[in-house]
């Protein structure tokens, strides 16, 4: 597990807390590995901005030689004003209204499609044009079953045994397929899932079925650590097993295609940090309760998703160690950060850190109970190189009243 080298205690003398920190040097380490993983093949990283939409991270990303996966029409315009090409991203949406379509199309940038639905409507507003299809795997895996993707009953995903139904459609509307994708779900652990799942989605790539495809797409779901118990992947003996399968692959359908791979985790969790006070000590009959200044609506994994994210008492790193519940100050009993946790011994003023914090963490913050969103800064190296401050209680009030 990666642990942070940053003077944290010295950034909330300058920043208020609860504080967002996100070192910008892991995100070029995770970048780099992956592109150096799979340098044998044509390969192209496209950032999955839902995991972090920092305007700062997401330029970042792109200037490392990164395109963008968005799933929204809003994503793709906050990627556009940034100054991403279009040609760099891809629009993975689910459900669209045809609105959400014309609005999307107009914009040029590349669709992956995951139902024949949306492919039907698709082809009839934009006849003619280059299309990516997503597929189901048809396999069962991630860190939990709300971030599960792939598998019969997932939403996500055109079915493999649909092929034939996709082909007459794409006739019909003179639509190229240019990408096949798939995603099966996010952390996956177990490799020999991941690796079953590109199987599936190779079976399907032949000339006969889809003869203009220029790209696979494996989307994400790479695994990282969380806890200091849990092991990284042998990613030397993941990417030399997925490259002897895709030679194959060019083998057989007479051309090699590029590789596209769509991490969010992967690229920035490891980056964020949150840092934040403890304020109030609980002892209920000897079982100790410590709250904090902030709570789910800034970090909404643990209470979501049952996730694990590593803390430390960067206050009193050697302290005697004790267990606590760690909680936040929002009035939901679910606002919960770590359960039964031992830490060195927390004292009221002791500043905390949450670790792995960088992906679906402020992505998916709000100002639930009228708690404005923490302030976020970058780092390279040391050096604070991108502050936002935390929106102010009267700026919320003037964003209710209109």
């Amino acid at each position: 597990m990666y642990l942070n080298q940053i003077d944290f205690l010295s950034l909330r003398e300058n920043y208020p807390t609860p504080l967002y920190v996100y070192e910008l040097d892991r995100i070029k380490f995770r970048y780099q590995q992956l592109v150096d993983l799979f340098s044998s093949q044509n390969v192209k990283v496209h950032y999955a901005v839902k995991a972090n939409f920092n305007p700062h991270i997401v330029q970042f990303i792109n200037k490392l030689g990164a395109g963008i996966d968005t799933v929204s029409p809003t994503e793709i315009k906050l990627a556009l004003q940034l100054g991403v090409k279009k040609e760099d991203i891809i629009f993975t949406a689910n459900n669209l209204t045809n609105e959400e379509i014309r609005e999307a199309g107009e914009s040029g940038v590349l669709f992956n499609l995951g139902s024949t639905s949306e492919l039907e409507r698709y082809g009839q507003i934009f006849p003619n044009t280059k299309v990516c299809l997503r597929f189901n795997p048809d396999v069962i895996a991630g860190s939990h079953t709300k971030i599960q993707t792939g598998g019969p009953l997932s939403k996500f995903g055109i079915l493999l045994d649909h092929v034939e139904e996709v082909k007459a459609i794409c006739a019909k509307h003179g639509l190229s397929v240019v990408g096949i994708h798939k995603h099966t779900g996010s952390g996956i652990k177990d490799q020999s899932a991941y690796l079953q799942a590109v199987d599936n989605l190779l079976a399907i790539i032949t000339p006969e079925n889809f003869p203009d495809v220029e790209f696979t797409d494996f989307g994400g779901g790479l695994f990282i650590p969380y806890s200091p118990d849990e092991q990284e992947y042998d990613y030397d003996r993941f990417a030399s097993t997925i490259c002897e399968r895709l030679a194959k692959l060019h083998e057989s359908y007479g051309k090699k295609l590029n590789l596209y791979f769509e991490p969010g985790k992967f690229l920035v969790a490891e980056s964020g940090n949150l840092l934040i006070q403890v304020n109030t000590i609980k002892d209920n009959n000897g079982h100790l309760i410590a709250g904090t200044n902030s709570g789910f609506n800034h970090l909404a994994r643990p209470v979501m998703y049952d996730a694990y994210h590593h803390i430390t008492n960067v206050s009193n790193p050697n302290g005697e160690i004790k267990s606590y519940d760690i909680v936040g100050n929002i009035c939901e009993t679910g606002d919960n950060f770590a359960s039964g946790r031992e830490l060195p011994e927390i004292r009221e003023g002791d500043y905390l850190l949450i670790h792995n914090a960088g992906a679906y963490c402020f992505s998916m913050a709000s100002n639930y109970n009228l708690r404005s969103l923490p302030t976020e800064i970058c780092l390279t190296g040391e050096e604070v190189v991108h502050h936002k401050p935390a929106p102010t209680p009267e700026s919320l009030i003037a964003q209710l009243l209109g």
